[in-house]
């Protein structure tokens, strides 16, 4: 469990590393992968605005992401303080109003979603956190309650 623990901390790091990177290149007219948004959250200590790159799911006309981290994820924890948020997929910029969700139920009913729409992503995915590959319900509940996902419904107008 230690070397699986350090290696996730390596890839947080290596995340940590390549999110501005990532946002750098939506500003310049790069093509992100078809899958990823850039969730503009505003910092719960600095008041700043934070850009963070995510895989999404758009599930009637919701945006899903999901935090591998759990709650510890400063993005997440950003919008459990303020839940106003904007996305950017492509050059659209979207206003949006998180809903956090914690349920491992609901969390577990996601991860399915996912896996039926990415199978081999999602499969490897969990698989590097220690999920089995063929998994009951019960496993990938019990593994969605480290797990934490967020609905972006979006909102009408941009606040300023």
């Amino acid at each position: 469990m230690q070397n699986k623990d350090h290696s996730l901390g390596f890839l947080w790091r290596i995340m940590r590393w390549l999110n501005p990177r990532i946002s750098s290149r939506f500003r310049s007219g790069g093509k992100p992968a078809e899958s990823v948004l850039i969730l503009s959250t505003i910092g719960r200590k600095s008041g700043k605005v934070h850009r963070t790159p995510l895989q999404y799911e758009k599930i009637d006309g919701d945006f899903y992401v999901g935090s591998a981290r759990g709650t510890a994820a400063d993005w997440y924890r950003n919008l459990s303080v303020n839940p106003e948020a904007h996305i950017e997929i492509g050059a659209e910029l979207i206003p949006v109003q998180a809903e956090l969700i914690t349920d491992p139920q609901q969390i577990a009913d996601f991860f399915e979603y996912r896996q039926r729409s990415h199978p081999i992503m999602i499969k490897l995915m969990v698989r590097m956190e220690g999920l089995r590959f063929q998994h009951t319900r019960q496993e990938l509940e019990e593994f969605a309650s480290q797990k934490a996902v967020v609905v972006l419904h979006t909102r009408d107008e941009i606040s300023p």
